[in-house]
Order: C-alpha cells, then sequence, then structure tokens
C-alpha cells in the first residue's frame, strides 16, 4: 500500500535547511548541490548515489527538510526508490529531479506523492527557484506540465486493462516483479529464468501492451491491479519464445 502524501510544509526563514541529494552522476550532484546554494546559501548538503545509500544517511541524520530524488539509480527502477524512501520515511518530503520529462511520468509521481518534480534540463537558476517554491509549500512541476482531463486518463486505464489480459501468466509473473522495481537478474532468480529469457518476457509485454520503455510499464501499470496468472498457463521452460 502506498503511504498517504507527506505533508505540506513552509520553509521557516532564517532556519538552515538541510538537503539530501540522491544521485549516482557526481557532475550533476554537483550541479544540483549549486542550485540549492542558489537558492539557500547557508543549506546544509547530504549526498547519496543510491537508496541504500539514503537510506542510511536517513537512519543517522535528523531533520532534513527536502530529498532531491533522481530515478535511475544502480538499485531502483521506476519508481521503486520513490516509494521505498516514502514507506520508510513517510514524513520526508521527496521531489523528484530526471531527465524523463513525459508527461505520463510526471503525473504519475505527483500522484504517489512527490513534493514536486523537476527536469534536469532545467536551468540552474530555474532549478533554485522551483526548490524555493517547494521549500515554501508549492508544488513544482515542469513549465509545460498539462493536467490531464480525468476522462483521458480513465480511458487510458480501460484500454489497458484490455491488453493486459493478453499476456500469459509468465508475463504477468514478470511484470509484477518489474512494476515493483525488480531489476532482470533478480527476476531471472525469483522465477527461476533465465536472464535473457526475462529480457525477452519485457520485449514481448512492452509489444503487447503498446508502451515504448520499461519506466513507461512500470508508471502505467503501477496502480492497476493485474489479472491473475493462474488462470493463464505456467511456463516451465527458460528456452525458445517467450510463453
Amino acid at each position: 500500500m502506498v503511504p498517504p502524501p507527506p505533508m505540506r510544509w513552509i520553509y521557516l526563514e532564517g532556519a538552515m535547511a538541510s538537503f539530501l541529494i540522491i544521485d549516482d552522476h557526481p557532475l550533476f550532484r554537483e550541479a544540483l548541490g549549486n542550485a540549492v546554494r542558489l537558492a539557500l546559501p547557508e543549506a546544509r548538503i547530504l549526498e547519496a548515489m543510491s537508496i541504500e545509500d539514503a537510506l542510511h544517511i536517513l537512519s543517522v541524520e535528523q531533520g532534513i527538510d527536502l530529498a532531491l530524488l533522481d530515478l535511475s539509480l544502480p538499485d531502483a527502477t521506476g519508481f521503486s526508490g520513490f516509494l521505498r524512501l516514502r514507506e520508510t520515511h513517510p514524513r520526508l518530503p521527496v521531489a523528484i529531479v530526471s531527465s524523463e520529462e513525459d508527461q505520463h511520468v510526471v503525473r504519475e509521481a505527483l500522484a504517489l506523492g512527490a513534493a514536486g518534480y523537476l527536469p534536469k534540463s532545467t536551468s540552474k537558476r530555474e532549478l533554485a527557484q522551483s526548490i524555493e517554491g517547494v521549500l515554501s509549500g508549492s508544488v513544482s512541476v515542469p513549465k509545460d506540465f498539462v493536467v490531464a482531463p480525468l476522462r483521458r486518463r480513465a480511458d487510458s486505464d480501460k484500454a489497458l486493462e484490455v491488453k493486459l489480459r493478453e499476456l500469459t501468466g509468465q508475463q504477468l509473473r514478470v511484470l509484477d516483479l518489474l512494476r515493483r522495481g525488480f531489476p532482470n537478474r533478480q527476476i531471472a532468480q525469483e522465477l527461476r529464468l533465465a536472464e535473457s529469457t526475462v529480457k525477452a518476457h519485457i520485449t514481448e509485454i512492452l509489444r503487447k501492451l503498446g508502451l515504448f520503455s520499461r519506466n513507461k510499464a512500470i508508471v502505467e501499470v503501477g496502480k492497476m491491479d493485474l489479472p491473475d496468472p493462474r488462470s493463464r498457463p505456467y511456463a516451465r521452460v527458460d528456452r525458445g519464445r517467450p510463453q
């Protein structure tokens, strides 16, 4: 179960703000740190290169005001890292900073309770302004973000539900682990398959669902109920065409 969205808060001017930057690229950690300092020169900044690093820091550090999270990390896929932070630290505001600018991804992040969504293509000054906005209690979104009409989203969900029924039992098992953030190697171990077979399954899943990327599948299927894989054939072999 996804925890409820964090409480909105107002940063008290004059207090020292603490930030946790979670990104595995040192150059972007530096760039994001510079944007934070542009907004708040006296800010205290901590850095993590993975979700595990971030969880360790959060276990020993108190009073972090905002986490800035990259979606693409060595130990996280899609929103799995964000959800782990929310589950273990539900009151921690987390803003996503990502190179992924697909509007569906932005909408999903906000629906899951992100404090904001900041594209990596944003200039340092704009990032600083967005960070200031988040600290003041606003939800920061990309400049070109458009709220989707509810009916369009409902129609899209219904179409996807129909496509999900075309998946085999094994494909549903792979998809379930995929949306929970498992990497291919771990999916292979869980289902006792060859890793190459898992890759083939994912390719076939994306084709059947009409989705163009792994992240897109995680976003679109993340909050949906999957059909029961037991109602479909269970593929025990790990060679040949995915079942």
